[in-house]
């Protein structure tokens, strides 16, 4: 797993398919079930802490087999759920519509970001996507819109479910191609400048908490920089937790658990991790 998770953090699995597209994705599902395996669905692994321990579980990567972008009408595109969200972005831009500026930078596959609503920079997956579809506990094909998708922070109707996500329908408005550019990169340049992109992490450890930010937080409790074994609290971001070389679960495990004790013991505020574990 350490070479399919942006941490590079994590033990071996039992077995780890690419289904080449839609068809084979949906076959390798079907019959998985009738042995009664149940798969870990994986994007680009950006949101993912893997055990370091041998994994018994049957992975299935979608990056790169289920990746590609259509644009539908004027106003919709529809992504396939191995997508980076940095590739339907730029596709988005080429036509010339507006609304996935803020998903250029997230390092993210469409699906893993529709699990979590994804978002940055004040846009979020919720305010973006029409229509997606699934494939239910039945594996069985469907389609959720609305108020079924159930979207809130960093929640939707699909997570903590085993709901495999095929793509989705995004509406977008028109807009200038060359405005479109420029705030992509102005986005860009924020965030080389204010986090950690040159080491391996899985983005923001925790959760925005009400009424406050997880990395100010941090930052108060004088853990900026404070590390255990090759894991350590960024020296540029607080609200990232980074591999300095040679981290393992067990150290970015312990190193979260410190920073949560120590944060609600100073604040009495309990952060609530964003990264997703995988054991």
């Amino acid at each position: 797993m350490q070479n399919h998770t942006s941490f590079r953090i994590g033990g071996p699995v039992g077995a780890m398919l690419f289904p080449a597209g839609e068809d084979a994705l949906i076959r390798a599902v079907q019959q998985l079930e009738l042995i009664g395996c149940t798969p870990l669905l994986i994007g680009n692994g950006s949101n993912l802490l893997a055990a370091d321990d041998p994994i018994d579980r049957v992975v299935i990567k979608t990056h790169d087999g289920l990746s590609g972008c259509e644009q539908i009408d004027g106003r919709t595109i529809y992504v396939s759920s191995g997508t980076l969200l940095s590739r339907a972005a730029v596709f988005a831009q080429g036509l010339g519509l507006t609304g996935l500026e803020f998903a250029h930078g997230i390092p993210g596959t469409l699906g893993g970001a529709l699990v979590m609503n994804a978002g940055a920079y004040g846009g979020e997956m919720a305010q973006v996507t029409a229509e997606v579809r699934y494939l239910d506990d039945f594996r069985t094909q469907r389609t959720a819109s609305g108020e079924e998708l159930a979207f809130s922070y960093r929640h939707s109707r699909f997570s903590g479910t085993n709901d495999v996500i095929l793509g989705a329908v995004l509406t977008l408005a028109p807009g200038d191609p060359m405005e479109i550019q420029a705030r992509m990169e102005e986005l860009a340049a924020k965030r080389r400048t204010s986090q950690p992109l040159n080491l391996p992490s899985a983005g923001s450890t925790f959760k925005r908490p009400t009424g406050g930010y997880a990395a100010a937080l941090i930052d108060e409790a004088g853990l900026k920089g404070f590390a255990m074994g090759g894991a350590q609290v960024s020296e540029k971001h607080a609200g990232f937790i980074v591999n300095r070389g040679g981290a393992t679960c067990d150290d970015v495990r312990r190193l979260m658990a410190h920073v949560q004790e120590t944060v609600l013991q100073q604040s009495g505020i309990a952060l609530e991790p964003e990264v997703q574990l995988v054991l």
